[in-house]
């Protein structure tokens, strides 16, 4: 198993010392504290990565890996560490399967162009499945289009779970790329990803991993998990915006040329013949987010402080509260009722959008997302236009899940259905 899903024997949080190493915590809203509960879209940040950034722009802030001065050595040893920090945090085989992007978007992006565009070809399929985020849906489209290869889509339940025997039927040896999401950004579904990378390298196929809503709710280990590819964003894991990672295996990341050429990623360049750099450099085109690396850095130094086991056990005892609170209350329907959950749970009130739904909480302090969520696919598959969409993080508590249920009757007494 590469996952932590279970609730191990550990310390308790301490969630008050929690809650004071992020400054945002304290603020008002509307004169109400505020009561953050839109994790899965971005977390908030701890006092320990704001002032990662802040050393490094009023200490260090320079360009990486040519500057002779003291300035840019500095730079370019905290970026080195940083990479380091996630090989450890994602227990990869080396330093080199670590490749700094923007976030999930671009490393998926990264993988459909460097890895699809030249690996697939007609009569090809690439699986994903019915409630991928559209980060995960539109490269595979496009590199299918590009290569004439065919896209094939996992059934989802109506309970939110995958059909797992529609799976093994749609996978197929024609099958060469399957992109998988760890947990569902709309109604926070686990899926059994163990089983789907067995079964897929079974059958010749690659996997990739968007590990967004997983990375910051559970421990992940790619070499036990084994998949060939994963993805996460810096700005979901107590991270800067704008820095992410891709992890790949280190045979296929040699195999995948750039598909973004520019400083940093070559070796030598000629108007005749331009060679490119080992990974993970070849895949960096162009200056990085040198700070937002360093930041990412912080914000995993803090989780692992805290510990990932006991931020999952926490995390599963308040989802289990916020779930019956929300449950209690008349006129509110869950949507997705998957055995295997985390982080995030979405609702419906029938008479009302949950775009008011959302103004009506914001007036109370209560942030919350509604919308589609970017799984419009899955939307539709639910039957539903958009959902309101509550989700955790190791710093909030069972006091904040009681004013959510609060705001939400004060909604329904509003609009008076």
């Amino acid at each position: 198993m590469g996952v932590v899903t279970t609730k191990p024997a550990c310390l308790p949080l301490d969630v008050g010392r929690i809650r004071h190493d992020f400054p945002i915590l304290s603020a008002q809203v509307h004169g109400h504290p505020l009561v953050y509960l839109d994790n899965a879209a971005t977390s908030q940040k701890p006092s320990v990565v704001l002032d990662a950034l802040h050393a490094y722009y009023t200490q260090s802030n320079s360009n990486i890996n040519r500057g002779v001065h003291a300035l840019g050595e500095r730079a370019t040893e905290a970026y080195a560490k940083a990479r380091d920090v996630v090989q450890l945090f994602l227990n990869a085989q080396s330093v080199g399967e670590i490749v700094f992007t923007r976030g999930t978007t671009e490393a998926i992006n990264l993988v459909a162009q460097a890895y699809g565009a030249s690996h697939l070809k007609v009569g090809d399929r690439v699986l994903i499945s019915q409630m991928e985020h559209h980060s995960n849906i539109v490269p595979w489209q496009m590199v299918c289009q590009q290569t004439g290869a065919g896209l094939d889509v996992i059934p989802v339940s109506d309970d939110g779970e995958l059909m797992m025997g529609r799976f093994e039927s749609q996978l197929t040896d024609r099958t060469k790329i399957v992109a998988i999401a760890h947990i569902s950004n709309a109604i926070g579904t686990v899926n059994p990803v163990s089983k789907i990378i067995q079964a897929a390298h079974a059958n010749g196929a690659v996997v990739l991993l968007d590990a967004a809503q997983s990375i910051s709710h559970m421990a992940i280990d790619v070499q036990s998990l084994d998949c060939d590819f994963l993805a996460f964003s810096g700005h979901k894991t107590y991270g800067p915006t704008g820095i992410g990672v891709l992890y790949g295996k280190a045979a296929l990341l040699a195999d995948m040329t750039p598909y973004q050429g520019g400083g940093g990623m070559i070796r030598s360049v000629g108007f005749d013949q331009t060679t490119y750099r080992d990974p993970p450099d070849r895949f960096e085109a162009g200056t990085p987010n040198i700070a937002g690396a360093i930041g990412l850095a912080a914000a995993i130094g803090y989780m692992n402080q805290v510990g990932l086991p006991r931020i999952s056990a926490y995390e599963a005892d308040l989802l289990d509260y916020a779930l019956q609170g929300l449950e209690s209350v008349e006129k509110l329907r869950l949507i997705g009722r998957a055995s295997n959950r985390a982080a995030s749970v979405s609702f419906v009130i029938d008479g009302i959008h949950p775009h008011d739904i959302g103004t009506i909480l914001d007036d109370e302090g209560v942030a919350i997302r509604a919308g589609h969520h970017c799984a419009q696919p899955l939307m539709s598959r639910l039957g539903i236009p958009a959902t309101a969409r509550a989700s955790i993080a190791m710093y909030n508590t069972k006091h904040e899940v009681d004013a959510l249920v609060r705001a939400i009757q004060r909604a329904i007494e509003v609009f008076g259905v």
